[in-house]
Order: structure tokens, then sequence, then C-alpha cells
């Protein structure tokens, strides 16, 4: 064989070589399972307190310059979807200001006192928080929710025995459905 075929040859071998070892190193970083993912730094176990995450997040712009119409707007339902946006957002004043309008049309919402509360926990007025929450127990001792979100407040403040006891009614009202089993959950978390 001249030495031109032996150099192509010894190429071609080398190329086959080469193409199984960069196979074998990218197959193995691809087979690997991914990395969880987390798009939030800090796990918030109170998304899934409160209905207002039920809405996906919008561009922040557009809420900042709807926001600016809080006591313009009259129709609740457009004033409950820009509360909800904003929590979504994590914009926890500006919910707060949306829900606080909702509450003139009906005060005693239950829903909104309970969304109200929580907002109000996140932007750090938690003593106005439970008012709120205990306020909203008050009109409807039956929502199962408002009681979840008592327990999650308190505890968060270290009132162990106030959350122990809002948890426990929350779980008592229904343990089958998801805010039955969040209460549960809280409720060994306490101990």
């Amino acid at each position: 064989m001249n030495k031109i075929a032996k150099f192509w040859a010894a190429m071609a071998v080398f190329q086959v070589i080469f193409g199984f070892v960069v196979f074998a190193i990218t197959r193995d970083y691809y087979m690997r399972p991914p990395a969880p993912v987390r798009s939030d730094p800090v796990p918030h176990p109170q998304l899934s307190l409160a209905q207002p995450g039920q809405f996906p997040a919008i561009d922040v712009g557009l809420l900042d310059s709807l926001s600016s119409n809080t006591q313009s707007l009259q129709d609740p339902a457009e004033i409950a979807r820009l509360a909800d946006q904003h929590f979504a957002n994590r914009q926890y004043d500006l919910a707060a200001r949306y829900y606080e309008r909702l509450l003139e049309f009906e005060a005693s919402n239950a829903d909104t006192l309970n969304n109200l509360g929580l907002t109000l926990h996140y932007t750090g007025r938690s003593e106005e928080a439970l008012q709120r929450l205990e306020e909203g127990a008050a009109v409807d001792p039956s929502y199962q929710r408002i009681w979840l979100t008592l327990g999650f407040v308190n505890s968060q403040l270290g009132n162990r025995d106030e959350a122990r006891a809002a948890l426990e009614k929350a779980s008592a009202m229904d343990s089958g459905n998801s805010i039955g089993q969040s209460a549960l959950r809280m409720l060994d978390e306490l101990n």
C-alpha cells in the first residue's frame, strides 16, 4: 500500500475512534436526568393557600399603568382580576390595594378577606392580616380556605397554638381535598 492510502486509512480509523469517544461523552451528558429547575429561589408554600395565583402572570408594565386607576375602576370582576394578577406577579402592595377596593363593593366577602389577609402578610403587615382573616372567618366560619390561611399566617408569626387550632379546623372540614391536605401537612410541620 502506498503512503497516501496508509495515511487515509489511519485518518479514517482515527475519525471513527474520535467519533465514538465524542458520542460516549455527549451521550452521558444528555442522558442524565435534568436537575430540577426552580423558578423561585425561596419556596412559597403560601402560593397554594390562596386563590389569587389562579391567573397567569402578565406584563408588569401594563399592570403598573393600570395601578393608578384603582379608584376609577367600577367593575368588581376587573378589579379582582387585576388584584390576582398583581398577586401572581408578587406585587403585593398593589394587590392589597385592589383587594381593599373590592371590599368597597362587598365588605363581607370571605374570599376577598382571605386574599387580602394573605397579601397583607406578604407585605409585612401581619397583624393587620390576622385582623382581616379573623374578620373573614367570622363572616363565613365554614370557608375552609380562610382557616388554612389563618393557620399559615399564625404559624409564620410563631403563634403555634392559634395556628394549630385554625389548621385543625381546616382539616376537620374536609381532610380529603387539597386545602385539607395542606392543613394536615402544616400541622405535621408544627409538631
